[in-house]
């Protein structure tokens, strides 16, 4: 059957689909990190003369092709883990996509309106893009999983931008890019944009200006690859262990098997304690039960911490009473080796539908993904557990995908960040490699040394350069210790300013819409001026 409708041809219905295809290879697990840098280009050259609907159309496409192959993931996890029927699962999922797609359509609109296929439109199209990606990381309670410049974590050079940046500087030299890519395949075909042919000069000086921009760019990142390893040379080191119990999910909550976990924990725990660690650390609700509340198992816990001498840092839920009211969080926990417990640190970023259900009242027919517990409470961004060696930084779960909350607790003089976590929601998906390449931005944002400790993997260490010094795989027992520089007295650019780029995109961004707008009401106003002919 022919595929057309006005303005819509077979041609760039392929190129958005590949263009959302290849969007996604750059991520875990197929990994071909290098397609990012031309996934764009296909759906700009869709969009190359077409109308403004049309263009988001295809955007739309694209992002629905790319969002559902990146996160498939999500059917398995509300399925098997959410106990909800599998097309229900379905059902929630569609809409998801097709919203998470109209970034890609607002980005593929705003392309088609503002630029003219000058030299300058080059810059205003990875501008489009970073603005999209941040108002993604918090609309309807954020959702930045997938950033495109998180294709790039295992390219050490050129993510080092990160550290005055963050993640949005990858991602606006990728788009960039794509920009300069896409202009070089209009000259070439002998294309034209919007009715606009694209110059000879214009294409030399795009690619020079790429080139000057990777230059600069893998200069840098060589420099800052050096002075971070003389500053992790110079710094004090810790042996810091992670658990990675392996604990099936379906299992984890059961009564039958609490006893069972919390031993496999111990015996983990013993097993690494033997390499002398000045830290342990457990990942997300280790513990199958209330720490404190349930005064039993609580005692078993910190009398084997007690006997090994150690500090722990201890992933479990939280129950508080206050009057009637009961106040549940998702906490970390920080034990002394005296085996008391010194301080506490509560989720602050919680998961809609895991943790809490938004809409409640509309949405009725939900549960909660995690069953066993009330509506959590959120803690206070920026806190830190206060250890003599080093404060640390917890994100617990997906808190490490918001730059923010790391940057905040570097800022409140975190000198190591702790990643706990439970991927076994994913299964054996592409989602827990996705969700560890994204730990590393965090540790080149802020230079400070990552330690990640999740239940089923991926577990591992991050040096401040974003290097991976070890890594556990998925579903298996782990017990890995490793030694981890502390910096205290370093704070990048990032972690003072945050987003300066994102501010600068978005005053662009701004300047881009008056200018359009003014042009418009003084065409209107000459169209008012002119002599009407009478006929």
């Amino acid at each position: 059957m022919m595929i057309q409708t006005a303005g819509l041809g077979r041609e760039k219905i392929f190129l958005s689909i590949i263009s959302g295809i290849a969007l996604t290879m750059g991520f875990p697990l197929v990994g071909f990190s290098y397609a990012a840098w031309v996934a764009l280009a296909f759906l700009l050259f869709a969009i190359r003369d077409t109308t403004v609907r049309n263009s988001l159309i295809l955007g739309v496409l694209a992002g629905m092709v790319h969002f559902a192959t990146l996160l498939y993931w999500l059917i398995g996890t509300m399925n098997i883990y959410g106990y909800l029927p599998l097309w229900l699962s379905v059902i929630i999922f569609i809409p998801l996509v097709f919203y998470l797609s109209l970034y890609v359509a607002v980005f593929a609109g705003m392309v088609r309106t503002f630029c003219s296929g000058s030299f300058f439109s080059l810059f205003l199209i990875p501008v489009f893009w970073v603005c999209l990606e941040y108002v993604r990381s918090f609309a309807f309670t954020g959702f930045p999983w997938g950033l495109i410049g998180y294709t790039q974590s295992a390219h050490l050079n050129l993510i080092q931008i990160s550290d005055i940046f963050g993640v949005y500087g990858v991602s606006f030299v990728i788009v960039l890019a794509n920009a300069v890519i896409f202009f070089g395949f209009l000259y070439g075909k002998k294309e034209k944009w919007q009715g606009r042919q694209i110059g000879g000069r214009t294409i030399a000086a795009s690619f020079l200006m790429m080139v000057s921009v990777f230059f600069l760019i893998m200069a840098y990142g060589n420099v800052r690859l050096k002075s971070a390893d003389k500053m992790m040379a110079k710094s004090e080191k810790l042996n810091v262990a992670v658990i990675q119990g392996n604990i099936a999910q379906l299992a984890k909550w059961n009564l039958k098997f609490r006893t069972d976990t919390i031993k496999k924990y111990i015996r983990l725990s013993e097993q690494a304690n033997q390499a002398h660690p000045d830290l342990i650390v457990w990942p997300e609700t280790a513990t199958p039960f209330y720490f404190k509340y349930n005064i039993e198992l609580t005692k078993m816990v910190l009398q084997a911490i007690r006997a090994m001498q150690t500090s722990f840092v201890v992933g479990s839920p939280t129950v508080e009473f206050l009057g009637y009211q009961e106040n549940y969080y998702n906490s970390a926990y920080l034990v002394t080796p005296d085996g008391d417990i010194a301080a506490r640190n509560d989720k602050v970023h919680l998961v809609p539908f895991g943790e809490y259900v938004p809409l409640k009242k509309w949405l009725p027919f939900i549960n909660h993904i995690v069953a066993q517990v009330g509506e959590f409470k959120a803690g206070k961004k920026g806190d830190t557990l206060k250890w003599s060696p080093a404060d640390i930084g917890v994100l617990i779960c997906y808190e490490v995908i918001f730059p923010e909350l790391a940057r905040q607790t570097v800022a409140n003089n975190a000198g190591l960040l702790v990643n706990i976590t439970n991927d076994a929601w994913f299964g054996n998906t592409g989602a827990p490699y996705q969700h560890f390449s994204m730990a590393v931005f965090r540790a080149v944002e802020n230079r400070r040394s990552l330690i990640r400790a999740a239940n089923t993997g991926i577990s591992g260490f991050i040096d401040p350069a974003g290097r991976v010094l070890n890594r556990s795989e998925l579903f298996e027992e782990a017990a890995m210790t490793c030694s981890v520089p502390v910096i205290k007295n370093h704070t990048t650019i990032y972690t003072r300013y945050g987003n300066l780029l994102v501010l600068g995109c978005f005053i662009v961004l701004a300047i881009i819409i008056m200018i359009k707008l003014t042009g418009q009401v003084l065409r209107s106003k000459a169209e008012d001026r002119r002599p009407k002919v009478k006929g």
